[in-house]
């Protein structure tokens, strides 16, 4: 069956998305918690700004949709739940998939499901979990037309980084984002490089699969605005962005204003006045 149905709904006529994930809470770290304490609120504040799609674990997908009427965002479903993210790591890792994910992303009316990919150093037992998460996953998104996000993540070492720390060495990105493609992804979901002026490199490895940037830990709005504007530049698809919308002081805003760069061609200059008003 085609994912084409499905996909449509996740991007926009322009080829272009915008998802703000809200799974944070999946983790099962409190930091991650802030500002999402109050699901229903949050949810609501940002449906109503209207980006693409929102990313959701099943728990609380329908909080989305459970919503009355068309005019809302797409779910992305979040399949995997892991415990990487601390200050401090585990004895054991692990990155699990969701049972029946494929079905309850049915049941839930999704347009789409996100998966992990993680590279941490010297853990090569996780990234084998992860492989086999997606190599389980793919011939049921197959069989039904669900689309499948993949999220290459490479993340630094964890004594030095001090907890969920981005490693945007190009050289380490490139090679896991044509694994996730080579593995059957429709969409990549993956980290912006150190040197944003290089990321036409990861688009080009993705070989035609639309790439969504992640967009990590908490910035501050010049340095959101400019990096998105530069990704778009680079040939990004889109954006995934959670802490920098749900932390915001003016969250709706900042959907606005981003929605304005992924699909209206504005200038970081005009997406800094939209957050001002």
């Amino acid at each position: 069956m085609s994912v084409v149905p499905r996909l449509n709904r996740l991007l926009a006529a322009d080829g272009r998305c915008f998802d703000v994930a809200i799974d944070h809470g999946f983790f099962n770290e409190r930091s991650f918690l802030n500002n999402i304490e109050d699901m229903q609120r949050v949810v609501q504040i940002v449906r109503d700004a209207q980006p693409d799609a929102i990313q959701l674990s099943a728990g609380l997908a329908p909080l989305l949709q459970n919503v009355p009427g068309r005019a809302k965002p797409a779910l992305v479903l979040r399949t995997d739940v892991a415990n990487v993210y601390g200050k401090e790591l585990p004895r054991y890792l692990f990155s699990r998939l969701i049972e029946n994910a494929v079905e309850q992303a049915l049941a839930l009316d999704a347009a789409c499901v996100v998966v992990n990919l993680l590279l941490l150093p010297d853990q090569p037992e996780l990234h084998a979990q992860c492989i086999e998460n997606i190599c389980r996953l793919k011939p049921y998104c197959t069989r039904y037309g669900m689309p499948l996000m993949i999220e290459p993540l490479v993340m630094q070492v964890n004594a030095k980084a001090g907890g969920y720390m981005v490693d945007g060495d190009i050289d380490k990105i490139l090679p896991l984002v044509r694994q996730a493609v080579e593995l059957g992804a429709d969409v990549i979901k993956a980290d912006p490089c150190d040197d944003t002026r290089e990321y036409h490199r990861v688009i080009e490895v993705a070989s035609g699969c639309p790439v969504l940037v992640r967009g990590g830990g908490k910035t501050s709005d010049d340095e959101i605005v400019s990096r998105t504007c530069e990704l778009v530049r680079q040939g990004a698809a889109g954006i995934v962005y959670g802490r920098n919308v749900i932390q915001h002081e003016r969250p709706a805003h900042m959907v606005r204003a981003l929605m304005a760069l992924i699909h209206d061609g504005a200038t970081a200059e005009q997406a800094m006045a939209m957050l001002r008003k």
